[in-house]
């Protein structure tokens, strides 16, 4: 690591030191997946000499090749590690675990007919909930295969469980995968295919591979739970038991189609259907058993000839399932591959956790700004291509990823600063009357949208006699190095070309400073002054809304590290919110959304709680990383 970073350095000098390392840290942890018990051993003298070796060719390859702070890495670049290994389509059979039958080679040609040999995949959320950061790289990796490979991607809704589904999730899902710039193949709903895996689960039974069983949901909790003694019933008593099922015979509960297998968790017999007498939002009152997540998935990837069903590795327990079933009923049998689940510190996404969060006070709802969900990102002001890049930094591997929030702020800092025009405001107003001011009345200041881009066109603002500042951009007795206005010390006026100078301070009854009255000269009639503040004039009040963390703690669900849980770890801080802020005019017909950087405060995006003359900014996030967040 010692020479990697010392050729990163090398190759940029003028960079931010810090910046570069957790840039270095994330690629190698991206290239290597997290450290194992081989990589903490102590290493012989010669090894280490070979290694290193070794890291200095790894270090010029990663310059070479362009994978240096700030540049996003393609999507071909990002599929490392097990990625790499994916089969061709059609050729399932060659892939390390795949069953194949005496049908596999003509089911698999029949389905190159199909699909002419193209990359499918398919991103399957369930609609119960809102989608998060984790979700974020679930969508980039499907659309993304599919795009590097000149495939398709369906957008298909699990939607098996109406007891907790609603519309709100599925027109939020949509508008998120479209945000993150992604355009589905096809809309499809696990519900399109209820007649024909009614059908296959018909079938299934007919061959002896799954039955109607009695056991209680409570019977099959735990890590052993007892065999059924339904599990050897005649198929034709299953098939009337099953018919009755979906004739409303019986209870929920008290019936549910098993299929025989044992999964690689050790988990005998799953359920493939169960009874719901909860009306479906497609399907109404059509289907009162509905099937599981076990029996449905895989179908519908058959159904849909999808080549690649990626999903996160807790699913891996269920790829002998998967494979089992389309193998039991001779159709088409896809490939599941897992990868890594993508978390972040100081940060709760499990839908349980959110609705805990909103009872409790602690947030607004979904999407208030301090969450990792999409939605929440959004109304932060995260850009969309922002969220793509940091997935695309971290990657794709088996292991999971746990990441510092301050990763993802930098990805959000790079887009922002090319893309976020500029504008002035002030948190804590402080007046100051300019006594000698050179007009009779106020002037036209022209502002670049982009000070190193003045390509990018100008904005307009007043400048009068009376202006605010930010009242720490003063003080009276100013401490070593402090370099804004003070007495005997004047301080510039951003874009302006005047300097100000002290002469008069004026205080209230309490002996709180309340204004300040100055004198302005030419910028280049004097001595360059030592700082250069911002400032507005005849401004617009606003209300800005200052984010921090939510938990106090890296990992808030963890008992070990919060005791008390994640409600006791809740940060104090996380809001602030100012009622009287100024802004500058420029931003007077800001839309929700809108993006700024007010220059020396940091990124700031318009709320959807803006109204007419009553604008509302969230911050995006500072200008810079506070160290005190590494």
């Amino acid at each position: 690591m010692g020479l990697l970073m010392g050729e990163a350095r090398a190759m940029l000098k003028w960079a931010d030191g810090k910046m570069i390392k957790h840039e270095v840290d994330m690629q190698v942890l991206h290239l290597l997946g997290p450290k194992t018990e081989t990589d903490l051993e102590k290493k012989p003298k010669v090894a280490k000499a070979q290694l290193e070796a070794a890291d200095r060719k790894t270090a010029k390859d990663v310059v070479e090749n362009g994978e240096t702070a700030g540049q996003t890495l393609s999507l071909m670049e990002q599929l490392r590690g097990e990625a790499l290994k994916f089969h061709k389509p059609g050729e399932n059979y060659k892939t390390p675990g795949y069953v194949t039958t005496p049908h596999t080679m003509d089911l698999l040609k029949q389905h190159l007919e199909i699909t002419g040999g193209q990359v499918r995949t398919r991103f399957p959320p369930e609609p119960n909930g809102i989608l998060h950061i984790g979700h974020a790289k679930a969508i980039n990796f499907n659309f993304g295969y599919a795009k590097a490979n000149n495939g398709i991607c369906f957008l298909r809704f699990d939607d098996t469980n109406p007891e907790k589904e609603e519309a709100k999730f599925f027109t939020a899902i949509c508008d998120m995968v479209a945000w993150l710039g992604y355009t589905p193949y096809k809309v499809t709903y696990a519900s399109d295919y209820f007649d024909q895996l009614y059908a296959w689960a018909i079938e299934l039974i007919h061959r002896g591979q799954a039955y109607v069983c009695h056991q209680r949901g409570e019977e099959l909790k735990g890590h052993n739970p007892p065999p059924s003694p339904w599990r050897d019933r005649p198929v034709e008593e299953s098939l009337l038991l099953f018919e009755a099922m979906r004739r409303g015979k019986f209870a929920e509960g008290e019936a549910t189609l098993r299929m025989k297998l044992v999964m690689e968790d050790g988990k005998m017999d799953p359920v493939a259907y169960r009874i719901k007498y909860t009306p479906h939002h497609r399907t109404g009152d059509t289907w009162c058993i509905y099937p599981t997540y076990d029996y449905t998935h895989c179908l519908c990837d058959s159904i849909e000839h999808i080549t690649h069903s990626l999903c996160t590795k807790e699913f891996q327990a269920r790829r002998s399932s998967y494979f089992w079933l389309c193998n039991a009923l001779d159709v088409y049998c896809p490939v599941q591959w897992e990868y890594g689940r993508l978390n972040l510190h100081y940060a709760v996404v499990s839908k349980r956790k959110i609705l805990q969060l909103v009872a409790a006070g602690a947030v607004r709802d979904w999407d208030d700004p301090r969450l990792f969900t999409l939605t929440a990102l959004q109304r932060r002001g995260f850009p969309p291509e922002a969220i793509n890049n940091f997935c695309a930094r971290v990657g794709v591997t088996v292991s999971q990823t746990t990441m510092e929030p301050h990763l993802l702020e930098a990805c959000v800092r790079d887009v922002l600063n090319d893309t976020a025009p500029r504008a002035m405001a002030v948190l804590e107003p402080l007046q100051v009357t300019i006594t000698n001011f050179p007009a009779v009345k106020s002037l036209d200041i022209q502002v670049p949208n982009f000070p190193a881009d003045e390509t990018k066109g100008f904005h307009q603002v007043p400048f009068g006699s009376i202006v605010f500042i930010e009242r720490t951009d003063f003080k009276e007795e100013p401490e070593p190095g402090y370099k804004r206005l003070a007495w005997g010390q004047p301080a510039g006026l951003r874009h302006t070309g005047y300097v100000i100078e002290l002469q008069h301070v004026i205080k209230g009854p309490s002996g709180c400073v309340e204004s300040l009255e100055v004198t302005c000269r030419r910028a280049d009639a004097g001595e360059k002054p030592k700082a250069f503040i911002h400032w507005v004039s005849q401004p617009l009040t606003c209300e800005i809304r200052l984010y921090e963390r939510l938990f106090q703690h890296k990992n808030p669900e963890d008992p070990a590290e919060v005791p008390g849980g994640f409600l006791s770890d809740l940060n104090p801080a996380s809001l602030q919110v100012v009622e009287a802020a100024l802004v500058d005019c420029s931003v007077a017909l800001a839309k929700p959304f809108d993006k700024f950087q007010f220059e020396r405060l940091g990124y700031f995006s318009v709320d959807p709680d803006s109204s007419q003359g009553q604008l509302v900014f969230n911050r995006t996030v500072t200008l810079r990383e506070d160290p005190g967040k590494v």
